[in-house]
């Protein structure tokens, strides 16, 4: 049996309508792997769905657990393939972006980690738009979080020098963890491709809890960077008004 090359944790909660399609993309990567679903107790469909592909999935369970950042952690400790990410239940990968992202990867021996493009999939449009990714730079790290998360695969070396994803985070603990590989570890590669679609529904964190959202990320900012641009304090109050008239 071949060796898995990447460990995955797919952390879920009462996303079933979603989940199918998830596993579906993970399961179509041409790369050898070990899946690991970290279900928190979910009350709608998610079961049925897990119990259609529990026989491709590593391991998995359901009940309740401490939140995203826990079980995402717990995932990739249960695996020992020498690369991992983890894949939320509502995003996709693209066909090949594993093999893309671990043969950039390959290639630049010294990166931690490597990300490259994704596409934002708007769920009552169903439209897709790119996400904002750059290539890596501290300076333009410190303004923005230019990283789509989904689009990413970390060496296990380096996710077990830092610890993993911090579990008092609940809104930005993957810019959190960008910030500290690259401060442990050095630059993260950037691949210029697309791999990844991250869908933006309803109940995506970042649209319903978007102060929270804020000051987990300045906080970030200056814990890591030392001070918080300009660019944060301007955008803080549109994100505020943003949600007093749209919720």
């Amino acid at each position: 049996m071949t060796e898995p090359l990447v460990t995955i944790a797919v952390p879920s909660f009462n996303q079933g309508r979603f989940l199918d399609a998830a596993l579906t993309s993970i399961f179509e990567q041409n790369i050898s792997m070990e899946v690991f679903l970290l279900d928190g107790g979910s009350t709608d469909n998610t079961l049925e769905v897990i119990d259609r592909w529990k026989d491709r999935l590593t391991g998995w369970r359901s009940h309740a657990d401490e939140g995203q950042a826990s079980a995402i952690n717990e995932g990739i400790a249960l695996g020992k393939a020498p690369y991992v990410c983890w894949l939320n239940s509502d995003d996709l990968f693209l066909p090949d972006g594993l093999t893309k992202l671990l043969t950039a990867l390959t290639k630049d021996v010294s990166a931690p980690a490597a990300y490259g493009r994704a596409y934002n999939l708007v769920e009552n449009t169903q439209t897709y738009r790119p996400v904002w990714v750059e290539p890596f730079s501290e300076k333009r790290l410190a303004l923005r979080c230019i990283i789509s998360q989904p689009a990413t695969l970390i060496r296990r070396s380096a996710w077990e020098a830092i610890g993993g994803v911090d579990n008092e985070l609940h809104m930005v603990m993957d810019y959190d963890l960008w910030w500290r590989l690259f401060k442990e570890c050095g630059a993260l590669h950037f691949l210029d491709d697309f791999v990844a679609v991250n869908r933006e529904h309803e109940a995506t964190k970042t649209k319903t809890l978007r102060r929270r959202h804020y000051s987990e990320a300045i906080a970030i900012v200056r814990k890591h960077h030392g001070s918080v641009p300009l660019k944060w304090w301007i955008a803080q109050p549109y994100a505020v008004w943003y949600k007093s008239i749209f919720k």
